[in-house]
């Protein structure tokens, strides 16, 4: 007699074969590029594989998994869009302050967690934060760019320093 984990194992099994080419060349017309395209297609059955998930009760396989792999695409977009904004303003240094290739990754590592942390707050929060603290506008500027009141301004600033106080208490 099969078990519930033999079982899981041959539906995920078929859910790969029957699936995944559809899934790379999907992926491959998003990127333009067979290798991430690859990589972005076994991360998506890497996700099906972490997840508990009752594999019986999946009835429209593809629509299952093309919201795993669209989440992913976005996540690749993001990170892609975050290195590049990087890359262009440390184009802008001079060559002597350029740091090294492993700086480098570990700047946009952090840029990366910066960014992630920051999409947890809401909009405003996340807004009056940005502007405060990147383009150095005063909270009554804030107030008028969102449309709320200064008081408002300065709850959003301490909503999302507690937040990063918070996260930063976890690591």
């Amino acid at each position: 007699m099969a078990t519930e984990g033999m079982v899981r194992q041959q539906l995920l099994h078929r859910l790969y074969v029957d699936h995944h080419g559809w899934l790379n060349g999907w992926l491959r017309r998003q990127l333009g590029c067979n290798q991430k395209a690859a990589d972005l297609a076994q991360d998506t059955f890497v996700r099906v594989l972490a997840r508990d998930q009752d594999m019986v009760a999946i009835r429209e396989p593809r629509a299952y998994l093309h919201t795993i792999a669209k989440g992913l695409l976005i996540n690749h977009w993001r990170r892609r869009q975050i290195e590049q904004a990087y890359l262009d303003a440390l184009a802008l240094q001079p060559a002597p302050l350029a740091p090294s290739p492993e700086e480098q990754a570990l700047i946009v590592e952090t840029l990366l967690q910066v960014d992630a942390l920051l999409a947890r707050l809401p909009a405003k929060v996340r807004n009056a934060f940005l502007m405060s603290q990147l383009q150095g506008m005063t909270y009554a500027a804030i107030a008028a760019d969102l449309g709320v009141s200064e008081r408002m301004v300065k709850k959003y600033m301490a909503q999302a320093m507690l937040h990063c106080l918070t996260l930063v208490a976890e690591e």
